[in-house]
């Protein structure tokens, strides 16, 4: 009789140290999976497409001009490779040139995209941004504008 408890109690045992393995493995991967998302990024404009937007302009500040954007298809495209990781409302304290995006969206709704590397800011809200992403869409914005 006594075997037969010490053997239940160390199965009972065996049991609780797998169900205590399991759990810390399910909790290492949910905080990897978690630490990925932070380091990957993500990208809220990747189902952007260029039959959803009626109407864009493009403004540089400085210098402050304003010009009509031609090209929806390169817009769309580079926009949908914009990478953010955290929200960030410090890109006010930052100097520098900032390429500002306005979209008419088909749908009459409007959008505004600033990006001022190291931030984008989407319709009021700034993030921490890719760099390449950014500066490529100030590179456009540019173009752009010596033309």
């Amino acid at each position: 009789m006594e075997r037969a408890t010490e053997a239940g109690r160390t199965a009972r045992s065996a049991r609780r140290r797998r169900r205590g393995a399991a759990t810390l493995a399910g909790l290492a991967l949910l905080v990897c999976a978690a630490a990925a998302l932070l380091l990957i990024g993500r990208r809220p404009l990747r189902g952007l497409d260029a039959a959803q937007v009626a109407f864009a302009t493009v403004r540089l500040s400085p210098p402050d001009r304003e010009t009509e954007a031609p090209d929806l298809e390169r817009l769309a495209a580079l926009l949908r490779e914009v990478r953010i990781y955290r929200a960030d409302q410090t890109f006010d304290e930052y100097a520098g040139q900032a390429a500002i995006f306005d979209l008419t969206m088909t749908d009459g709704t409007q959008r505004e995209i600033v990006a001022f590397s190291p931030f984008l800011v989407i319709d009021g809200v700034g993030y921490r941004a890719a760099h390449a992403p950014c500066e490529a869409l100030n590179r456009y914005a540019n173009e752009l504008l010596a033309s």
